[in-house]
């Protein structure tokens, strides 16, 4: 990785970290799952992935994609809600310390 002036130096390290959250908007919902969940995967790291409310479907038919691949079960977890407890799985997600990385699409 090129470093943005001659005099500093960029350093990139490809290693698990741990659990890595990723919450997915509406719109384009495999594009944006597949965004999420590639990098983490790549890392060695484990994802528990909240899709948005209105593609849950997407999600969990990548996420059994996934484990016909022969993945290990619990590699990627979906977890789903309604719109009323999306705050609720968000506070989670972003509260629990064995969650190591975040990733967030979407707006407020």
């Amino acid at each position: 990785l090129q470093a943005p002036t001659p005099d500093r130096r960029s350093l990139v390290l490809r290693q698990p970290i741990g659990v890595v959250a990723a919450i997915t908007p509406w719109n384009f919902p495999a594009a944006m799952v597949t965004r999420k969940i590639a990098p983490a995967l790549a890392a060695g790291c484990s994802c528990v992935l909240k899709p948005a409310e209105a593609t849950p479907l997407t999600a969990l038919a990548l996420e059994a994609l996934l484990e016909e691949t022969g993945a290990p079960a619990g590699l990627v977890n979906v977890v789903t809600c309604s719109r009323a407890r999306a705050a609720d799985i968000g506070d989670a997600l972003c509260g629990d310390e064995r969650v190591r990385a975040l990733s967030f699409t979407g707006s407020t």
